[in-house]
């Protein structure tokens, strides 16, 4: 199946006709927006949903949350057939993935973001309707589903990540950069090395195949824009930004251009910002601060967000993360693993086997816990559990788990200074590691072909059933 849309917009009308979308007029920015959001995507539907007509901004100024948090329009943002189940979906994935060819992106001489601009100190960010995502937020964040365009000077290679973006006044931005090893802050760093600002460009409004570029942990010198060309079978078109020269997406919606200062120029407090885990992860703290110097817009504007909400909320309803856990241990000759997802905004991982051997769910257990980033709970079940149905995950927890032979912990682990349950003080000092408790709950090994038979339906079956008599 291939990527139909060409832009924001295309998706946009893809997710309508699947009957995904929800229209919402007249939502405030403050805090109602993020509100309503965060309880569409904790609904069983879980639709995406485009806001107009909000208060105190021109009809037509449009924001759109929810684009990829179930795995239906994940799977239409990538390409993938949106009739499979989740675990199919996410192997889909994982194949489609070990095959992609990175395509380059195309110069294009014209660019649909150009149809408006505001530039020099005609600049205004207020006429943009930004939320105030959470309560407790440190103010409007434009940026919390953009890509961030920079070049490095040495390479000329362009990095266009996902970083979060706070408006502090009309023409003044900070950017976050979670930590020193982002691409982006190494990147910046070369320039303020020189004793120069550096040029950057904030795109809100990409189509989704970049928001999921923008996302991927890509080794320094591989561009985003290939990534997501690869997505879609065919380059990303983009045009030289007027004021900054990079390439940018040219059918975005909304792009901001202009000039990360040098710190010792000016730095501004950032956020608090709510975080993935649920949780707030720091108080504010000083962030490099971007100049806007031009703004450019299409007419109607979409405003892609996405903030970070409380679990299982999370951007993207395909665990992508998991498909990497998936693809390292059959990398590594773990074999029949029949399926590998992750639930809680990926900080719990499950592995479903077909068991070969003794020792075999140990052994994926292991190498998936190593590979799990933050994450505490690995659990490894058997291939008639579906990995991606909590449920029933529990119910093999709770039946074919005996607490004392069958948990490990593994102790200083991998996990992240955005950990809410390590003490500030282990923080300030570098400590971010965590430990992780493996469960085994496949039928013990030796007793496999003797354990009580289940009354169950195997997942092949529920899926034949599913579809010949309820996908109608």
């Amino acid at each position: 199946m291939a990527v139909e849309y060409d832009d924001l917009r295309g998706f946009i009308e893809q997710v309508d006709a699947l009957s995904d979308l929800r229209r919402i007029d007249g939502a405030d920015p403050l805090y109602e927006i993020g509100a309503i959001t965060e309880v569409a995507a904790g609904m069983p539907e879980c639709p995406a949903l485009l806001f107009d007509n909000i208060p105190g901004f021109a009809s037509g100024f449009r924001i759109f949350t929810n684009a990829t948090v179930n795995a239906k329009r994940s799977a239409v943002a990538l390409g993938i057939d949106a009739s499979l189940s989740p675990v199919e979906a996410l192997k889909a994935w994982k194949t489609k993935r070990a095959g992609l060819e990175f395509i380059d992106p195309l110069n294009v001489t014209s660019a649909a973001f150009l149809e408006n601009s505001m530039v020099g100190d005609d600049v205004d960010l207020s006429r943009f309707p930004t939320p105030v995502w959470h309560k407790k937020d440190g103010g409007p964040y434009i940026g919390s589903g953009s890509l961030v365009i920079m070049r490095d000077p040495d390479s000329q290679w362009v990095n266009a990540s996902i970083y979060r973006v706070q408006v502090h006044s009309k023409n003044l931005v900070t950017i976050q950069f979670d930590h020193l090893g982002r691409h982006g802050n190494m990147i910046a760093q070369k320039y303020w090395a020189m004793g120069k600002s550096c040029p950057v460009a904030v795109v809100c409004g990409e189509d989704p195949a970049l928001f999921i570029a923008g996302f991927e942990y890509l080794p320094q010198g591989r561009s985003e824009y290939s990534f997501a060309g690869a997505i879609k079978g065919r380059p990303i078109e983009v045009y030289d930004g007027p004021l900054t020269q990079l390439p940018l997406p040219a059918r975005s919606e909304i792009i901001l251009e202009g000039h990360l200062l040098p710190p010792e120029e000016l730095l501004l407090p950032e956020g608090p910002f709510g975080e993935f885990t649920g949780y707030y992860a720091t108080d504010a703290r000083p962030a490099p601060v971007m100049k806007v110097e031009a703004v450019h817009y299409r007419h109607s504007p979409v405003l892609l967000g996405s903030p970070p909400m409380k679990p299982p909320r999370f951007h993207f309803g395909l665990p992508f993360r998991a498909a990497g856990i998936w693809s390292d241990l059959e990398a590594v000759g773990v074999s029949d693993v029949v399926g590998v997802w992750q639930h809680v905004s990926q900080l719990m991982t499950v592995v479903a086997i077909e068991q070969r051997y003794a020792g075999h769910a140990k052994r994926a257990g292991l190498i998936a816990a190593a590979n799990s980033y933050m994450g505490r709970v690995v659990v490894v079940v058997d291939e008639d559990v579906d990995p991606s149905n909590l449920a029933d995950v529990m119910w093999a927890v709770t039946t074919r788990c005996e607490p004392s032979e069958s948990v490990d912990i593994v102790r200083n682990a991998w996990s992240s200074g955005l950990d809410p349950r390590i003490p500030d003080e282990a923080k300030k000092l570098g400590i971010t590691s965590n430990s992780k408790m493996i469960i085994d709950a496949c039928k013990p090994f030796g007793l496999r072909n003797n354990y009580p038979p289940t009354s169950a339906l195997t997942l092949q079956e529920s899926l034949d059933i599913r579809r010949k008599w309820l996908e109608k």
